[in-house]
């Protein structure tokens, strides 16, 4: 998987080269956005940082202990820096950026229990049965999705991958797109696309977003579901 990632890597490494701040905000698609992103440096953003990821490592460790979850899978797993502070069994991470996949195998190299994949059609397809955990994640991306058709894909993959529950992290209303963010009512696609899940708690963020100060609060609550059997 290592050695596909680098593939692409050298594919895209004139993304590499932008170091201009302006230019790897220019949104063009989701997933180039978050490449150009971070080949220029940048890091998964605020929310995986300082007490924001302090609240979220604290709600998710706490739920995996809970519940007995063996295993997690997070779709969009970004930096590792919200992955650091996680106490999981068994972990998989997937992302669109390949370099930031070649960073966390680095920084996590010597821990067994981590594992990551490119997200994208092939290597879904080709990992199908591997890609599947008690817990399926999805922490700050939702709202990134700007494009229908990947929000429509994204969500399946992450519903799809969930064997018992399926955690969602992210903004619940519509909002018309500016940049790369894009609000979305999420929770209505899943009533209408997933009816084998239901929402069965939604913790509110100890942080709610204020506009006074906009990298220690956040548009995001917990959404809980669990699989019907």
């Amino acid at each position: 998987m290592i050695n596909k990632i680098s593939q692409l890597t050298e594919k895209i490494k004139s993304l590499s080269t932008r170091k201009d701040k302006k230019k790897f905000r220019e949104f063009k698609t989701s997933d180039t956005y978050w490449e150009t992103r971070y080949a220029a440096g940048g890091d998964s953003g605020a929310g995986s940082y300082g007490r924001l990821a302090l609240f979220k490592a604290e709600i998710l460790n706490a739920f995996v202990q809970t519940n007995a979850i063996r295993s997690v899978i997070e779709f969009g797993c970004g930096d590792g820096n919200q992955l650091s502070l996680a106490k999981y069994p068994k972990f998989i991470g997937i992302d669109v950026s390949p370099t930031i996949l070649k960073k966390c195998s680095t920084r996590f190299r010597k821990d067994a229990s981590k594992t990551f994949y490119l997200y994208d059609p092939q290597t879904l397809s080709e990992n199908a049965a591997a890609l599947k955990s008690d817990l399926a994640l999805s922490l700050d991306v939702v709202y990134h999705l700007v494009e229908d058709e990947v929000f429509d894909r994204y969500m399946q993959d992450v519903f799809g991958a969930g064997m018992r529950f399926v955690i969602v992290y992210s903004s619940n209303v519509d909002k018309e797109p500016d940049s790369h963010v894009r609000h979305r009512r999420f929770t209505k696609w899943v009533s209408e696309n997933e009816p084998g899940w239901q929402l069965k708690e939604k913790i509110p963020n100890r942080y709610p977003f204020d506009p006074e100060s906009p990298h220690e609060t956040s548009h995001a609550d917990f959404y809980v579901f669990e699989k019907l059997n």
